[in-house]
């Protein structure tokens, strides 16, 4: 089969679909690999090293899509790209198809098969091909929170770890799922206190379980949420639904309740996040204040750190794209119903109900 890997074009993303590693493991089966030119700078990886895994460039994203039977990117694409899709191509990315009525609707009008890495899915639930990317987007925003509640970027001026006689940054952390883990493990190394919120008993036993004493665990009811929002410095809105858009679990009244300076990192962003007043933001201009809270919502936070995106992300997606390439599309999804799940858009037909439900199609 012939892949495509175009460069990714959404402002100031720097991931790769795809590592030289991944380009040599498809060669080995003899499969063409065809890289947009420069493609890989961004996560540090030449076009020389394609060529020496056994990759062929090209120069334009156009020529990229001609040629590719399947196109493995990162992220959805933008609305410029629309018509380079062509009728039965695979495309493997996230496409987070719920939060776009017009892309999902684009992709219809393609013909193309649509496999979106984030539905995925195995026996218990997981899902393996967010999980890495979830994992950095969780470790970030604990990052990126302590910068923006330094006052000169309009924060509250709390340093997330105290330091003697005073006392440590409050964080919350919304959802105990891959994000949230990851934030509340973060947050607690720099011993900031942590309460982590989750409707699932079975996740917060986990954490309970697994955390230092300063992580508490609370359910997750509008009331409990509303009492921890006055008093946490920092808020990490990790709640995902598979394949859905996110539920408010913060509404836009609930900001007024909360102390000036306040951050609000939301990281389901791409899939509308759990607080109502979260819109996609870049890296170029990666915040917003509402009511003195401020916003960040940068929709490609893992873009931020590429190299280690990049490489965890080939590490997942891989064996999938082997599979796909090796058997066809319609064989490996028989074959693996785990796969079989990542099939949002086929022959002009969504065949993944909650992007339906999203829509309030029938």
């Amino acid at each position: 089969m012939v892949i495509g890997v175009p460069s990714e074009i959404k402002t100031n993303e720097s991931r790769l679909g795809m590592t030289p590693a991944g380009v040599l493991e498809l060669h080995k089966r003899n499969h063409s690999v065809y890289i947009q030119s420069g493609a890989g700078l961004g996560s540090g990886f030449s076009d020389k090293d394609h060529i020496k895994a056994g990759a062929q460039i090209l120069e334009k994203i156009e020529a990229v899509y001609q040629i590719a039977e399947m196109i493995v990117r990162v992220k959805k694409p933008i609305e410029w790209e629309y018509d380079l899709v062509k009728k039965d191509q695979i495309v493997c990315t996230y496409f987070h198809l719920a939060s776009s009525e017009k892309l999902t609707k684009a992709m219809f009008a393609s013909g193309a098969v649509c496999v979106a890495y984030e539905t995925v899915e195995d026996d218990d639930g997981v899902l393996p091909l967010l999980a890495p990317m979830s994992e950095v987007a969780g470790r970030l925003p604990i990052q990126q929170g302590a910068k923006y509640l330094e006052k000169p970027v309009k924060g509250r001026g709390v340093l997330l770890g105290g330091v003697p006689g005073v006392a440590p940054g409050r964080v919350l952390v919304l959802g105990a799922g891959v994000v949230g883990i990851q934030a509340a493990k973060m947050a607690s190394g720099l011993g900031a206190h942590v309460t982590i919120m989750d409707i699932n008993m079975k996740r917060l036993r986990y954490v309970n379980d697994v955390m230092p004493s300063h992580v508490v665990t609370e359910f997750s009811n509008e009331l409990n949420v509303r009492k921890h929002i006055q008093t946490h410095n920092l808020i990490i809105g990790g709640v995902l639904l598979k394949g859905a858009k996110a539920p408010n679990v913060i509404t836009r009244d609930m900001l007024k309740t909360m102390r000036p300076g306040t951050v609000i990192v939301g990281v389901a962003v791409d899939q509308g996040g759990c607080v109502e007043t979260t819109r996609p933001t870049t890296h170029e201009d990666p915040i917003y204040i509402i009511d003195d809270v401020v916003h960040y919502s940068v929709a490609n936070m893992p873009g931020a750190v590429p190299y280690t995106s990049t490489v965890a992300l080939t590490n997942v997606t891989l064996p999938f794209v082997i599979q796909l390439v090796d058997l066809g599309w319609k064989v490996a999804c028989d074959r693996d119903p785990h796969l079989a799940l990542g099939l949002n858009i086929v022959d002009g037909k969504l065949v993944y109900e909650e992007i339906n439900q999203a829509f309030g199609w029938d």
